[in-house]
């Protein structure tokens, strides 16, 4: 049996899941009744694929940049160490299809970007690891499976 671990995403049977997908991680309410939604979207299948760092670095610059144009509830979307998806971040917002079509608009954007934002040696500290091509690739790979981002579990 695995240890229980206080890091909700290690105690995901990554063995289990089917990427892409994007599920509610977890929640976590504030002393004032602010409630934060955490959720994983999963990009690539963990232990099987990951996504390239120069395309997923241009991706998180894109996302990062575009996804605050479509909903004012984010307070962040970071990488995951493992290069196979993000975690989202939304405050006061539990709608779970309005996440998905916030993320389906991010991406569109992904693939109309004509250039990487803040991918300069002033705001971001490692300006030379950049692909726009990549992040493209990353996200058309992710728009194609969209009618599966709700299935978490393999059957």
């Amino acid at each position: 049996m695995v240890k229980k671990m206080n890091v909700e995403s290690f105690n995901l049977d990554h063995t289990k899941v089917a990427a892409p997908y994007v599920r509610l991680a977890g929640t976590t309410q504030g002393k004032n009744g602010d409630v934060i939604h955490k959720y994983d979207i999963r990009f690539s299948q963990p232990n099987k694929d990951h996504m390239d760092m120069a395309g997923l670095h241009s991706i998180e610059h894109l996302m990062a940049e575009n996804i605050r144009n479509h909903h004012d509830s984010v307070v962040d979307i970071s990488p995951m160490g493992c290069q196979t998806g993000f975690y989202l971040s939304v405050i006061n917002h539990d709608n779970y299809d309005e996440i998905l079509e916030v993320l389906e608009k991010t991406l569109h954007d992904v693939l109309k970007a004509e250039e990487v934002p803040a991918c300069n040696e002033v705001q971001c500290g490692w300006a030379a690891n950049h692909s726009l091509e990549g992040a493209k690739e990353i996200a058309e790979k992710m728009l194609a499976k969209k009618d599966e981002w709700n299935k978490v579990f393999a059957e």
